[in-house]
């Protein structure tokens, strides 16, 4: 029984402790091949584009929209932003559209070493999995990462990916406003269209767009521009 007991614990160790931090390690420094979203979009037939770019090789204008659109405090919080988590909570109990309050962070963590689902244990994963981030990578690897392994649509996953196929340019050709359609994709992928997009996603755009001008004005991507 003892020996029962000290097998299980140590292959909780392993799977919890020692494996989270290994791979957190190993993607400090080499490029994410892939995810587990992207294995499963494969499976159901949705191809595969996933141009990995280092964060010198993207323009700005990219990381400041999705700082603009997703995170606003990216910068400044370290790995969860507590005010978002409270705002998305009153919302959702009046009952209106859900929302959620997910950092950049704890996108990266979940795209990178997760697979999709709603469940506590996938949560605390996801938050254990930031903590190691924000500690071994730093602000400049976490918004590198993510910008390689954002969903864009079907099949395109990172910022090269997504210029080439939607606007026939390199990530570090992306214009402001490009960049801001980009962004503005990002809730639904699949559903939406950076190309020809919907009124919904063009107005989208512009606050997006709007809001990065405010985002460079003040200074909220030092951290990583």
């Amino acid at each position: 029984m003892k020996v029962l007991l000290r097998n299980i614990f140590l292959a909780l160790f392993i799977v919890l402790v020692a494996g989270p931090i290994l791979a957190v390690l190993v993607y400090r420094f080499v490029p994410v091949p892939a995810t587990p979203l992207m294995v499963i979009r494969a499976v159901e037939g949705k191809g595969w584009d996933h141009r990995w770019r280092p964060l010198s090789k993207v323009s700005p204008s990219l990381p400041r929209a999705l700082i603009a659109a997703e995170d606003a405090r990216f910068c400044e919080h370290h790995g969860f932003d507590v005010e978002a988590l409270q705002k998305a909570y009153e919302n959702n109990e009046k009952g209106k559209k859900v929302r959620g309050g997910s950092t950049i962070s704890q996108q990266t963590a979940k795209n990178v070493f997760l697979w999709p689902d709603r469940s506590y244990l996938r949560k605390g994963l996801e938050a254990w999995f930031t903590v190691l981030i924000e500690i071994g990578w730093g602000k400049q690897r976490i918004m590198e990462v993510y910008l390689n392994s954002i969903e864009f649509g079907p099949g395109i996953y990172g910022a090269e990916a997504a210029a080439q196929r939607y606007f026939g340019v390199s990530a570090a050709k992306l214009t402001p406003a490009q960049s801001a359609r980009l962004a503005a994709i990002l809730p639904s992928p699949l559903k939406w269209k950076a190309v020809k997009p919907g009124r919904y996603v063009q107005k989208r755009s512009r606050r997006i767009g709007a809001a990065s001008g405010t985002v460079r004005r003040d200074g909220l991507e030092a951290c990583v521009i």
